[in-house]
């Protein structure tokens, strides 16, 4: 998209842009290497990976997007003392625009571990360069012409999905209706796609995937990598929502080779927050998405190594040349090896038991509100079921879009567990009714598209003509994976830590060298910030477990696991 068009490159132009002057580059060429490119030379594909960071010394660079398919548009011109990068050249990821010399071009390329060194050595430069990189990204995630390409009917549940999963992920994308789009047909002509084999994703890298999941989806545009099994790291972590983010900027941050793991994307539940208000230090609020997408970014500043999406499926251990360490068996029959283990696995949403639910979820159910949900059922009635904080959160956010909202309450009343600040501005929308003591009671319609969602409470029993409904009920920890790995689990599945289990530090497991944090830990409290104080907190044991030689006794079940 033009820089007409884009509302991030009007707004912030000059920090989206940043010119570099003498002594800034300077400062950075003891990072990079100089190189040199010919006139009208494709100095980076969309879909392939950058050299890294290009520091513009002399000659002009056009930054194109839309490439891949349809009409190219030049997003910004670049000349002496301009970089040309975003967000992928941090963690060296593929490229998401073309990059082509107009002129004979010299210029500084800073390898990916270079940037990082960059930005922590330089943080007045490398504050500029990282606020310039997630504008960028921004700028392309409005844009919506760069990216994979899905093509598929909107209101289809794969192609919600796939959307879904991208947009949680922060990845451009753009999505073409299969029945309208004129582009859509010209691309299931051209790759003569049979419309049941529909949705299909046109990678930036030109390779097709057919209804894919959405590791596969993630390793065709780079997001996922194969992983190193020679590699030791000093800490794995599993999971990537509040807490597990927390502990991979402190752990990386203090010089722990860091890994880490999530089997959707990063965020957690906290992610599907539409606003959160009581985090310390936003008075204004900010969407659950922004603060972990900031989180996020900050890991890889420091150069943790993300591997999202990736199911770490078992927890066992060796002993080798190095010593005895843990290790992970992930999708794909891969395995991570590291000193230490953090999991922060959280919990995983809870579904109504009703016997048809399931061929509901992806296109009527739903378990988060983002914009998706809120183009999909705009000027709509709507159920939402729950009556904690993110239910309430979500209900607020639908109301803005939505004809009316039916909060339906098991309790009595909001109060007992909701903050108050919610409760009010629950109360305060006038399209909110909130129905206390109410459960659904059946779920109706036709190709998995909900049509009427009936519900009773004391006094009566109602149906209305409902077809998108919320569930907000809690969650229950994510360990199954931990099945016979010797972990102590409490009755409902959290892991046991601390004085508890005998254990001298507050969030040690039974196993030495292995920690739980977070939503999955028992006896944890509930919050974001209580899950970003654990991350910070775990690290300081992870000193003193490794300080000590990081010694692991290996448990039979895990000997056997291995």
């Amino acid at each position: 998209m033009s820089q007409s068009a884009n509302p991030i490159s009007i707004a912030r132009r000059d920090q989206m842009f940043p010119a570099l002057a003498e002594p800034d580059l300077d400062r950075m060429g003891r990072f990079g290497e100089a190189v040199s490119y010919a006139a009208g030379e494709q100095i980076v594909k969309a879909g392939e990976l950058a050299p890294g960071l290009i520091v513009v010394l002399s000659g002009k660079v056009d930054i194109i997007q839309g490439g891949s398919f349809g009409r190219r548009e030049t997003i910004v011109t670049h000349g002496a003392g301009n970089f040309v990068g975003e967000l992928a050249q941090l963690s060296a990821r593929p490229s998401l625009v073309d990059v082509e010399a107009v002129e004979p071009v010299e210029a500084l390329v800073i390898a990916s571990q270079r940037l990082r060194d960059l930005m922590v050595q330089e943080a007045n430069l490398g504050e500029r360069i990282m606020r310039a990189l997630i504008l960028r990204r921004v700028g392309l995630l409005e844009s919506g012409t760069a990216g994979p390409i899905i093509v598929g009917p909107v209101d289809s549940g794969d192609v919600l999905r796939l959307q879904g999963f991208l947009a949680r992920s922060g990845q451009p994308h753009r999505v073409l209706d299969s029945a309208t789009d004129p582009c859509a047909k010209t691309l299931i002509e051209r790759f003569h796609v049979d419309i049941h084999h529909l949705p299909i994703v046109l990678c930036p890298n030109g390779k097709l995937l057919l209804n894919p999941g959405e590791n596969e989806l993630a390793r065709c545009i780079g997001l996922v990598r194969p992983i190193d099994a020679d590699k030791l790291y000093d800490v794995a972590i599993v999971g990537a929502g509040p807490a597990g983010l927390a502990a991979a900027v402190y752990a990386a941050s203090e010089g722990l080779s860091t890994i880490v793991l999530d089997c959707r994307a990063f965020g957690g539940q906290a992610g599907a927050s539409s606003r959160i208000e009581n985090y310390l230090g936003f008075p204004t609020g900010i969407s659950g998405m922004a603060l972990m997408a900031r989180a996020y970014n900050q890991a890889q500043k420091f150069g943790v190594e993300m591997v999202i999406p990736d199911e770490a499926k078992r927890l066992g251990s060796t002993s080798d040349t190095s010593g005895a360490h843990y290790t992970l068996t992930v999708g794909g029959g891969e395995t991570v090896q590291a000193r230490s283990v953090v999991i922060a696995s959280g919990a995983r949403y809870r579904r109504l038991d009703m016997a048809n639910l399931a061929q509901f979820e992806g296109t009527s159910v739903h378990y988060w509100a983002s914009p998706i949900e809120a183009r999909l059922c705009a000027g709509q009635e709507v159920a939402l079921v729950g009556a904690g904080n993110s239910a309430g959160q979500a209900a607020v956010y639908l109301a803005a879009h939505v004809k009316k909202v039916w909060l339906l309450a098991r309790g009595s009343s909001l109060d007992a567990s909701m903050s108050r600040y919610l409760v009010e501005r629950v109360r305060a929308q006038p399209n909110i009714e909130v129905l206390a003591e109410t459960q659904i009671t059946a779920l109706e319609g036709d190709d998995g598209n909900l049509g009427n969602v009936r519900w009773r409470n004391p006094d009566t029993e109602t149906a209305r003509p409902i077809h998108h409904l919320f569930l907000f009920i809690g969650a229950d920890p994510n360990t199954d994976w931990l099945a016979q790995c010797g972990l102590a689990l409490d009755a409902k599945g959290f892991v046991r830590t601390g004085p508890d289990i005998g254990q001298a530090g507050a969030l040690e497991t039974n196993r030495s060298g292995v920690f739980a944090i977070g939503d999955v830990r028992a006896g944890s409290i509930k919050r974001v910030a209580a899950a970003v104080g654990e991350g910070a907190q775990v690290v300081a044991a992870l000193h003193a477990y490794l300080a000590q030689g990081g010694s692991l006794a290996v448990a039979p079940q895990l000997a056997r696991s291995a």
